[in-house]
């Protein structure tokens, strides 16, 4: 899995795949971090590519003892589906 880099100049997490790539915007308020929006380039949408980077941002967001506030349709459905880190949503 790549790594997770947080690029704070843009407001988003980042992920590299095959030379893409995949991000997440986001912002942080109130002890949350709110996720925006989340985007895989064409030719990696549908191959698992935005919830690898969901799963590393869960990762951060546990990790840092914070909450995830998602906007962005993608960021709940996958939120709300996964067991192991549903209890992360605010």
């Amino acid at each position: 899995m790549s790594e997770l880099r947080d690029n704070a100049a843009q407001s988003r997490y980042e992920i590299d795949v095959d030379g893409e790539i995949v991000f997440a915007d986001y912002w942080r308020a109130d002890g949350k971090l709110i996720i925006n929006w989340v985007e895989a380039p064409p030719k990696l949408r549908g191959t698992g590519a935005a919830g690898k980077l969901m799963t590393l941002v869960a990762e951060q967001a546990k990790g840092e003892g914070v909450r995830i506030m998602p906007m962005c349709g993608y960021a709940a459905g996958w939120l709300r589906a996964s067991k192991q880190y549903r209890d992360l949503i605010a």
